[in-house]
């Protein structure tokens, strides 16, 4: 089966979950995927993949500006074609279920089925930190999880989220999300503590950040991804309004040496309580015997790199 994986990934948590996806697809079942990043340059056929597969975080409850657009500008098949949705959420709220309804819709007209739709927890780059111990338990949850959500995929069991009631209305309210972040990104700057790396340059996805007479730039196309001030080596950019919320430095994903005691780990306890007790029943009937986890991944030495060829 050939499957094209499109994606968009603001700060690398969605990235690993679409890596598992490939992997597992191509170990286990000997598909041909390819990965196709939404902030890329788009050159493929959709009528030549059997599968079409669509990645993203989720922003305020809805799919990010970028998703939305990339997929308006897809061609419509001549046919019907199954997909499926995979995105990640700082947190386990009903409410992100939301996130994929004016998605569908736009997919739906371009002949995209939407059959199956998976959510995973991954840590935040906004809003606060999350500690060491719960960022790996996320990342191996949803490296557990995905075998399992991927075969029901290839054997056709349909799963969608049941509807959230008013869920329509507040997703197409908290789009405000997508002009906001972009008035605001006009808001970021840099401190003293600017090097001139030119990374944030190198690696925004629309383009928004300039050196101008020596000076960094931030233009209005901003997607809030977080993408450059998470990743900025020196943490020297400030979020316009949301610089109290700024989480800088990527997750290491290891397994901690001790007990992370951060006080955000308390934050929204009884939602990630049900989220993994519910991962962890669906995984302990899955797997015979459970397997160690330890943070890599579970699916043998298999990789997908961007233009889907196997290393």
């Amino acid at each position: 089966m050939k499957i094209l994986i499109c994606y968009f990934s603001g700060t690398g948590n969605t990235q690993k979950i679409v890596d598992c996806y490939a992997n597992t697809l191509a170990a286990n079942y000997g598909d041909e995927v390819t990965l196709c990043r939404m902030e890329d340059t788009f050159n493929y056929d959709l009528n030549g993949f059997d599968l079409i597969g669509i990645g993203y975080p989720v922003h305020a409850f809805n799919a990010p500006s970028i998703v939305l657009k990339f997929c308006k500008r897809l061609q419509k098949l001549l046919t019907k074609k199954p997909a499926f949705i995979v995105c990640t959420s700082g947190e386990p709220l009903k409410l992100n279920d939301i996130a994929s309804y004016k998605l569908r819709r736009i997919l739906k007209k371009k002949n995209i089925i939407v059959n199956n739709e998976y959510r995973y927890c991954m840590p935040y780059n906004i809003i606060f930190r999350h500690g060491d111990d719960m960022a790996y338990r996320m990342l191996t949850t949803a490296q557990l999880l995905t075998p399992i959500d991927v075969k029901e995929i290839k054997e056709n069991k349909p799963y969608r989220p049941k509807r959230v009631f008013m869920g329509g209305f507040v997703a197409a309210v908290m789009r405000c999300e997508h002009w906001g972040g972009r008035l605001n990104g006009k808001q970021y700057k840099v401190n003293e503590r600017c090097v001139n790396c030119k990374k944030c340059i190198n690696i925004c996805p629309t383009h928004n950040i300039k050196l101008e007479d020596g000076k960094m730039k931030f233009g209005g196309d901003c997607l809030m991804c977080m993408r450059c001030a998470h990743l900025c080596p020196t943490d020297a950019i400030k979020i316009g309004w949301f610089n109290k919320w700024k989480v800088n430095g990527a997750y290491s994903f290891k397994k901690p040496k001790s007990p992370d005691t951060k006080r955000y780990n308390k934050m929204l306890t009884k939602s990630y309580k049900n989220y993994f007790e519910a991962a962890d029943k669906r995984i302990a009937e899955y797997y015979p015997q459970q397997p160690e986890a330890d943070g890599e991944s579970p699916y043998g030495e298999t990789e997908i790199t961007a233009n889907g060829s196997a290393e």
